[in-house]
């Protein structure tokens, strides 16, 4: 889709049946990884110029720095088990602000170890608007497999950590395989 084929979606979606504005201001860009397409930067522009609230979820590996400054952005930091623990893009640190959010997804003790002592290291809490961690439910039941959330927030509270537990809910509300939720 063209720039202006997403934008005229947004605005359908946003439509009542009678016409009038939903009030939905919010558009999240995400699925995959956003900033892989060009266009993304382009379109945060016009969203935002269109009086849209704009978030891009990015998996953290590129360089956030070229989106608006006014984009949201919610930035993935890989922690070991994921099997992508170097890809993090150190620049974003940088580019950080106190609407950003930086979230960590948990499958063990040993990932919970790495985010806490990243966190901590740059001072995330102080950083960004919120630090998420948010445990691994790769269940295509919605049942947990792995770390229980209760075992994460007892660390997290065990350690003072002034960060929120965040749970996939797409992933329990929804069947785990569907798409567009």
């Amino acid at each position: 889709m063209s720039v202006e084929e997403v934008l005229e979606r947004v605005e359908m979606l946003n439509r009542r049946p009678d016409g009038e504005s939903a009030g939905v201001p919010l558009v999240e860009l995400t699925g995959g990884e956003p900033l892989l397409q060009e266009e993304v930067y382009a379109l945060a522009e016009r969203l935002l110029a269109a009086a849209y609230r704009v978030m891009v979820e990015t998996s953290g590996e590129r360089f956030i720095g070229r989106l608006p400054k006014d984009v949201i952005r919610i930035v993935d930091v890989k922690c070991p088990d994921s099997g992508e623990p170097d890809t993090f893009e150190m620049r974003n640190i940088a580019e950080l602000n106190d609407k950003d959010e930086v979230k960590f997804v948990i499958s063990s003790r040993r990932d919970y170890e790495f985010a806490r002592e990243f966190t901590r290291h740059h001072k995330l809490e102080q950083k960004v608007h919120e630090v998420l961690f948010s445990p691994v439910n790769d269940d295509p039941h919605g049942k947990w497999q792995g770390l229980e959330p209760r075992q994460l927030v007892e660390w997290m509270l065990e350690d003072g950590l002034g960060v929120r537990l965040s749970l996939q809910l797409h992933k329990i509300v929804w069947d785990p395989a569907m798409r567009g939720v």
